[in-house]
């Protein structure tokens, strides 16, 4: 997903010259009791139509009848969220059949609720906030969760900076992840100690921008955000909500991108954080020289400060992930010198599957009820 506007599937069916007039949405996906699920596509005029997405290791071929529907049944898959598109004749597209929000995602349901669904609980709300960044001299926006309870309480919470992957936005965490959700059923089984969420925009400058290309953007970005995070979003935090304003009760994670300027920023600022968590983080923007990368050889050279700054270091990688060799490699690396860190390998690949999990598990760790 690209910052702006995302045009939805009947525009872009349109300009492929489908089916004129359109019929009727089909029903897809049709998921069936034995947890196979299958999907339909109208489609006359196109010449090929590909399934895509976290619930199919390769992109799958629909097979088209005589009326023009595109149809394929997978599965059965596992109790679970997913997210899905199309590529018609490589176009991407979302699914006209789909009538949920996003129209990119369904659930196959198993025994019981699981930790993403909507529950008849409290629940917390998220504030969406334009602001001047100084810093990067643009206007910026942040989405912020606020706990159950949190309009009518008068106690100060702790914050998690929580941190987008490559290609999406400040909304990622919240529409994919379903952030608010997750925390607000840890919250209502007694699982959590209430919290304040912040998600920015994950790039100091938009990619389509001239800032972001050339030899140096890596590094332009990392600085970048690292300034607009550090002076502009946390002390807008601190300025218009009840948080607490010191390290300890301050904690920075993220995924793929996210989780390498998580453990970018937090390790080489003990002074404003006390956790750190990378989801699958793509490491090249820690460790590369070019991106202004941590100086490893000072963080190893002396482990006993990194454990007596930092009450958490954890990092979760599925192990069908393109990047699990280089985060096995990384953690092992910190392991041997003698650093203090939680290392999860997981099953599953590059995806929001194994992202909502590692947020369940990791945010009751951040800090711990009394």
């Amino acid at each position: 997903m690209t910052r702006g506007t995302v045009l939805s599937a009947p525009f872009l069916l349109a300009a492929l010259c489908l089916a004129q007039p359109r019929p009727p949405a089909l029903h897809s996906p049709d998921i069936h009791p034995d947890r196979t699920v299958t999907f339909r596509l109208s489609a006359p005029k196109a010449t090929a139509v590909l399934l895509t997405g976290d619930l199919v290791k390769t992109p799958q071929t629909l097979e088209k009848d005589s009326a023009g529907v595109w149809t394929i049944t997978i599965g059965p898959l596992r109790p679970d969220l997913y997210s899905y598109r199309y590529s018609v004749d490589g176009l991407q597209v979302i699914d006209p059949g789909n009538q949920a929000r996003p129209a990119t995602m369904f659930t196959v349901p198993g025994d019981g609720p699981d930790i993403y669904d909507l529950r008849s609980v409290e629940h917390g709300e998220l504030h969406e906030r334009w602001y001047k960044s100084k810093s990067l001299d643009e206007i910026r926006r942040v989405i912020v969760y606020t706990p159950p309870g949190y309009q009518s309480a008068a106690p100060k919470y702790p914050v998690l900076y929580l941190l987008h992957g490559a290609g999406n936005d400040e909304t990622s965490w919240s529409e994919s992840g379903r952030v608010n959700l997750i925390l607000d059923n840890l919250i209502a089984d007694g699982k959590l100690k209430p919290l304040v969420v912040v998600m920015p925009y994950g790039y100091a400058y938009p990619p389509v921008s001239p800032l972001a290309a050339g030899p140096d953007a890596m590094k332009r970005q990392r600085s970048g955000f690292n300034r607009d995070l550090i002076e502009d979003v946390i002390p807008l935090v601190q300025a218009n909500y009840r948080v607490y304003t010191d390290r300890e009760h301050r904690a920075i994670a993220g995924l793929s991108l996210g989780g390498a300027q998580a453990l970018g920023a937090g390790l080489a600022h003990p002074e404003l954080f006390s956790r750190v968590a990378g989801f699958s983080p793509a490491l090249g923007a820690v460790t590369s020289p070019e991106a202004g990368g941590l100086d490893f050889k000072q963080l190893l050279a002396n482990p006993a400060k990194v454990n007596s700054q930092f009450k958490l270091l954890w990092v979760g990688c599925g192990t069908d992930d393109t990047l699990f060799k280089s985060v096995q490699t990384f953690t092992q690396t910190l392991s041997s010198s003698g650093i203090a860190l939680t290392y999860r390998e997981t099953d599953g690949a590059h995806t929001w599957l194994n992202w909502r999990r590692y947020l369940a598990e990791v945010a009751p760790k951040l800090f711990p009820k009394g």
